[in-house]
C-alpha cells in the first residue's frame, strides 16, 4: 500500500505538472480529514508521510495560547502554563503534539480522497498561476468578460480570472460576454473561490494608472499625479505637479489636441476630466480645484481643516456644480472641507464670529466692547493668544500701554485656568470607560459631557453627523472615534 501511495503521488505530479511535495500535502490533508471522523468535536490533526518510504503517522495537536486569552477552541488549544508542564521551554503559538492511530488508506472513501487531492492540486495550480501573474507587477488587468455572477462580472486573462463587482463598475456602462475590459487590480484574496483578483473601474487609482500609461513623463518622474477624485462615468479631477520647470504639467497631461486626456476619457465611458495644478499652499490648491469658478476670497480654518470660499453671484452655481458635484470633487481632491458662500453669507458669518469673539473677550477678560474690538482688529481670536503671544506684539498696539497689556495677559491666564479646572471636573464626571477610550482628550471629553454623552455606549450610539456637531471634528475622525467606541460590542458578540 505504501508503494502504491508513492506511485500515485508520482503519477499525479507528472500529470498535473506540480511538485511532489504539493501532492504529498494534498494526500496528507485527505488522510487528516478522514481521521477527524473518528473524533467528536473539532480536533486538529496532522498527517506526516515519509517521502521516501510512503509510511505515514498521524498526530493530534493543540495550539499553545496565552493564559490570559483563555480557550476559545477547547478541542484545539491548550493554555501556556499547561503546555509548559509537558514541554518546559515551549512558547505561545507553538504546538503540543500526540501520536494517534492512523486511518488506513483503504478505509478512506476512494472518491472522497480523490476529490480532496484534486481540489488541493487545483488550489496549488491556481496559486502558481496567480503568483506568475502577480510577479509581472502589472497594475491594470486586461481581459475578456467571461460571464456574470450575481451581478458581478468575471473577467478572464489567459487562465487567470478577476472579479469586477457591481459597485466597482462605471454606472450605466453595459458590458457583455466577450467584451474586452481593463480594470485596476485592487486586491488579491486567495480565500475567494474562482476569481481571487478583485478589480475596479471606479477607483481613483484606475484613472491615475491610465494617465501613467498615456503620459510617459509621469513614469520618467518629470510629472507626478498628487491626487485624484472621481464621480465615475461623469466627472473627475486630478492634481498634477511638475518636477521639471521645462515641463508644463497640465498641457503635458492633455496632450496634442487633447489626445492623452481623450484616451483616458474614452476608456472611462466619456468621464470628463479636470486637470488641476497642485500647490503646496492649500488655499491656492483649493482655488485651482474649484475651476472653472472664479474665487473672490478664501478663509482657512486650520483647526477644523476647512475653508470658507467666497464667490460672486454669477460664479456661485459654477463653484457648487450640478448636484454639488464640483465642490464635492474639489473637497475630495484637496482633502479640505470646502464651504461655498456668496459675499452676503460671508459677511453675515464674519459678523457672527466677530460677535462671538467680542462676547468671549468681554466676559472672560472683564473688558468693555472697545477693548474687545481692538483685540479683534489686531487679529486676536482666542484667550490663548492674548495670554501667550510674545508680549512685544501687544505692546506694539497703540491703544494699549504696558499696564493694560500685563493686566489683559493676567486676566486671560486666569480665565484659561478656570476653564481648565471646569473642563477637568467635566472629564471626571463621565465614566472611566469613556475617559480611557483611545482618541479622546480632555477637550473632546468636555464637549461630549456638555452634550450629555457620559459613557462609551452613549458615544457609540451617536451618528457621525451628531458627533461632528458636538466636537467639530472632521467626518473621517468622527467615524473612526465612533467605530472605536463600538469595538467592545463586537468583542462581546464573539
Amino acid at each position: 500500500m505504501n508503494r502504491e501511495l508513492l506511485m500515485l503521488v508520482e503519477a499525479i505530479s507528472r500529470e498535473k505538472n506540480v511538485e511532489r511535495d504539493v501532492v504529498f500535502a494534498a494526500v496528507e490533508a485527505a488522510l487528516a480529514q478522514a481521521a477527524k471522523k473518528l473524533y467528536e468535536g473539532e480536533v486538529d490533526l496532522r498527517v506526516a508521510i515519509d517521502r521516501d518510504t510512503g509510511e505515514y503517522e498521524t498526530f493530534r495537536r493543540w495550539h499553545v495560547v496565552p493564559d490570559e486569552a483563555g480557550l476559545q477552541l477547547p478541542d484545539q488549544e491548550i493554555l501556556l502554563f499547561e503546555a509548559k508542564e509537558q514541554i518546559a521551554d515551549i512558547e505561545v503559538d507553538e504546538y503540543i503534539e500526540e501520536g494517534v492511530e492512523s486511518v488506513p488508506i483503504g478505509r478512506i472513501g476512494a472518491m472522497a480522497a480523490k476529490q480532496v487531492i484534486l481540489q488541493k492540486i487545483r488550489d496549488a495550480e491556481r496559486e502558481m498561476l496567480l503568483n506568475d501573474f502577480m510577479s509581472r507587477g502589472e497594475k491594470i488587468f486586461t481581459g475578456t468578460v467571461k460571464r456574470m455572477d450575481k451581478g458581478d462580472i468575471l473577467v478572464e486573462s489567459g487562465r487567470v480570472e478577476g472579479r469586477l463587482r457591481r459597485s466597482e463598475m462605471i454606472p450605466k456602462e453595459n458590458l457583455r460576454n466577450g467584451d474586452r475590459v481593463r480594470a485596476m487590480i485592487m486586491e488579491v484574496d486567495l480565500t475567494l473561490r474562482g476569481a481571487p483578483i478583485l478589480l475596479s473601474r471606479a477607483a481613483p487609482e484606475f484613472m491615475i494608472e491610465l494617465f501613467r500609461n498615456e503620459v510617459p513623463e509621469i513614469e520618467q518622474g518629470l510629472l507626478e499625479i498628487k491626487s485624484c477624485a472621481r464621480d465615475p462615468g461623469s466627472r473627475a479631477k486630478i492634481a498634477v505637479v511638475s518636477h521639471d520647470k521645462r515641463v508644463d504639467p497640465i498641457g503635458t497631461c492633455v496632450g496634442v489636441r487633447g489626445s492623452r486626456v481623450n484616451a483616458v476619457t474614452n476608456e472611462l465611458a466619456g468621464e470628463r476630466v479636470d486637470i488641476v495644478l497642485w500647490s503646496e499652499d492649500p488655499a491656492q490648491f483649493v482655488i485651482g480645484a474649484l475651476a472653472p469658478a472664479n474665487v473672490s476670497s478664501i478663509v482657512v480654518d486650520e483647526e477644523k481643516h476647512a475653508m470658507d470660499v467666497v464667490v460672486d453671484e454669477e460664479n456661485l452655481a459654477i463653484a457648487i456644480g450640478r448636484g454639488g458635484q464640483n465642490v464635492r470633487l474639489a473637497s475630495d481632491l484637496t482633502g479640505w472641507k470646502i464651504n461655498i458662500m456668496d459675499a452676503d453669507e460671508s459677511a453675515q458669518k464674519e459678523a457672527e464670529e466677530t460677535g462671538t469673539m467680542r462676547q468671549l473677550f468681554m466676559d472672560k477678560l472683564d473688558v468693555d466692547q472697545e477693548i474687545a474690538d481692538i483685540l479683534i482688529e489686531e487679529g486676536f481670536t482666542n484667550l490663548e493668544e492674548v495670554a501667550y503671544v510674545p508680549i512685544q506684539e501687544m505692546l506694539d498696539i497703540e491703544s494699549f500701554d504696558e499696564d493694560t497689556v500685563n493686566e489683559l495677559r493676567t486676566r486671560a491666564k486666569d480665565a484659561l485656568l478656570t476653564i481648565a479646572i471646569a473642563r477637568e471636573e467635566k472629564v471626571e464626571s463621565v465614566s472611566q470607560d469613556l475617559r480611557d477610550l483611545e482618541g479622546l482628550n480632555a477637550v473632546l471629553i468636555a464637549k461630549l459631557a456638555d452634550a450629555g454623552v457620559q459613557t462609551r455606549d452613549d458615544l457609540a450610539d451617536l451618528a457621525v453627523d451628531e458627533l461632528i456637531d458636538i466636537t467639530g471634528q472632521s467626518e473621517e475622525d468622527a467615524k473612526a472615534l465612533i467605530l472605536k467606541a463600538r469595538e467592545h460590542w463586537f468583542a462581546d458578540q464573539e
